[in-house]
């Protein structure tokens, strides 16, 4: 894709100037991807996590998600916590993204956490960590960065060629004398022009697939358990919903396309980003040596043919057949999905800074930020319930410079003790301000507050 582009720039500055336009086309190529590629390792993660639409979620938010994500951590020795994001849809999806493992996160959709039992769950987290352990998430993002600057100085050369007669009443009259091999270089290079951006398309989007299914074998290895996996696809596969936030710049990094509808997931041919996911599915369920990378080349060319190689020779020589795990997890009944499905609106409210308020009698009420009472009658009890205002704008208005002065000021922090008052959803303000929301899920015994590292008990409801 590499020589693709500066290929492309050099016939460009070749039609330009004949004599030196050549070097001088290669040259402004290479600037265009070399800028492209530091806007893609400096900022590239914050753009795609800001175009999904994507919130980072606190440990207490979902307790069962951190716990997945850490030992999925520690099963592929990773030495960082990638940071943990959810995306307000309905449809269930997942994808990796950061250029380091110091600076990587992983979103997955609120869909996904109502739908998929603890297995599953384990299952698509390993198989985005497994990007981020393979560097895939680097190789990807430098290869659609090679793309965009391929289509970006195809699509500005064609434009000028078509609006610009100046080039063609030149060469014409140049009359003899090289005119003609100018002509051919114009044709050339329009033709490559056309062709280039098609050409590196095909190559992207193979190597997208080529590297699902290496994550695929990975995550089986993490996980010791391939039908975790397997069983997650399906369902992801079976809904009829779309991720609305996606676009054709960042369907390549989901687990599953999530611009593909019911019916058009087993598609896959040279424009598809993704293995057939019923091909997926079926390689992994037919590992039945093991879960060792060997294994999966062997399930691999039993479902692809026997000279189809996926694996590299240096990852199959030598492999140890690493035996499966039993399930850990029963598979979600429907009367358990509808209740995690009315969980999830709490998951995101949560999420968007909703304060959870718990009335003497039971009744949960949700404050949205944005919230302007100072009082509100309980709807079931009729009890006046007074809103912290005060302290809910000052959340608001806390920023990060005074977060750090606040840790910087403090030296001996006494820790604090929170009673809870139901099962629900709460919240509650550290001392320094900060909302903390306590999940159903949240079983432990202390959370940490992320600004003033304060340890904070949780007693749990008499």
């Amino acid at each position: 894709m590499g020589v693709c582009l500066l290929l492309l720039g050099y016939l460009i500055g070749s039609v330009v100037n004949p004599k030196t336009g050549g070097i001088f086309g290669l040259s402004i190529a290479a600037a265009i991807w070399f800028i492209m590629s530091l806007v893609s390792y400096f900022s590239g993660d914050s753009i795609i996590l800001a175009m999904s639409r994507a919130k980072e979620v606190t440990r207490e938010i979902h307790p069962q998600l951190f716990n997945v994500v850490e030992e999925m951590k520690i099963a592929g020795n990773l030495p960082y916590m990638p940071k943990i994001y959810i995306i307000d849809e309905s449809a269930p999806n997942a994808f990796a993204t950061g250029i380091k493992p110091q600076r990587c996160a992983i979103a997955v959709t609120a869909g996904l956490l109502s739908r998929l039992n603890r297995d599953e769950l384990q299952g698509v987290i390993a198989h985005e960590m497994s990007h981020i352990i393979n560097r895939d998430v680097l190789f990807v993002t430098f290869a659609g960065v090679l793309l965009g600057s391929i289509v970006f100085l195809s699509d500005v050369f064609l434009r000028s060629m078509f609006y610009s007669s100046r080039s063609s009443r030149r060469y014409r009259s140049s009359g003899k004398g090289g005119g003609q091999a100018q002509l051919i270089i114009i044709a050339v290079a329009i033709l490559f022009a056309v062709l280039a951006p098609i050409f590196a398309q095909l190559l992207y989007f193979a190597l997208s697939r080529k590297r699902e299914y290496l994550a695929d074998a990975s995550a089986a290895r993490l996980t010791r358990y391939p039908e975790g996996l397997a069983s997650a696809l399906e369902n992801i596969s079976n809904t009829k919903l779309e991720v609305s936030s996606a676009s054709r710049a960042t369907a390549p990094m989901y687990i599953v396309n999530p611009l593909h509808k019911l019916g058009a997931v087993g598609l896959s041919d040279l424009t598809s980003t993704h293995p057939p996911t019923s091909e997926r599915i079926k390689i992994l369920r037919n590992m039945s040596h093991g879960v060792s990378y060997l294994s999966y080349q062997k399930a691999f060319s039993s479902v692809k043919g026997q000279n189809a190689f996926i694996i590299p020779p240096s990852a199959r020589s030598g492999a140890y057949n690493i035996p499966m795990r039993e399930a850990s997890a029963e598979p979600k009944k429907e009367k358990q999905k509808k209740k995690d499905a009315r969980e999830l609106g709490d998951l995101m409210r949560a999420v968007n800074k909703f304060a959870f308020l718990v009335c003497a009698c039971g009744l949960k009420i949700k404050v949205p930020p944005e919230f302007s009472e100072s009082h509100i009658s309980c709807p079931k009890c009729g009890r006046d319930i007074e809103i912290p205002l005060k302290e809910m704008a000052a959340v608001a208005a806390l920023g990060t410079v005074a977060s750090k002065h606040f840790r910087q000021k403090q030296v001996n922090l006494e820790p604090l003790i929170y009673k809870r008052k139901g099962t629900g959803w709460e919240s509650f303000l550290c001392s320094c301000g900060k909302l903390h929301q306590i999940s159903p899920a949240f079983s432990g015994s202390h959370i940490v507050c992320a600004d003033c590292q304060r340890k904070i008990s949780i007693v749990k409801p008499s």
